[in-house]
């Protein structure tokens, strides 16, 4: 059996901000190291940028821009939480930060080419 602060919408919330905290910061070397390339000439980063256009590499991106946006809102539901007089449901807060990440991927893939 689950207990019972397992199953509190807070504790997942927790779960996921830590979570997507952790994706990101696995994400950032590759990133620079991207980024580094451009040093290393023209040819070298068009080609990483032609490695990119995979469909695979594409859906990294849209969970990339899902795990930000929601590591963002839930970030700052702890900070609303922890510094304002906030006297609504905390569950509301949790909700707000899914559907901005749901909002913020959708829009990622109506730009995509």
């Amino acid at each position: 059996m689950i207990q019972r602060w397992r199953r509190h919408p807070g504790y997942w919330a927790a779960i996921a901000h830590r979570l997507s905290g952790l994706v990101l910061a696995l994400f950032l070397p590759a990133h620079f190291l991207v980024l580094g390339l451009a040093l290393e000439g023209e040819i070298v980063l068009e080609s990483a940028i032609r490695w990119a256009d995979q469909p695979l590499v594409k859906f990294s991106e849209w969970a990339l821009i899902v795990l930000l946006t929601l590591h963002l809102s839930l970030g700052l539901r702890i900070l609303i939480l922890e510094f304002l007089p906030w006297r609504g449901s905390r569950q509301a807060l949790i909700g707000f930060g899914a559907l901005v990440s749901i909002l913020a991927g959708s829009v990622f893939l109506l730009k995509l080419e």
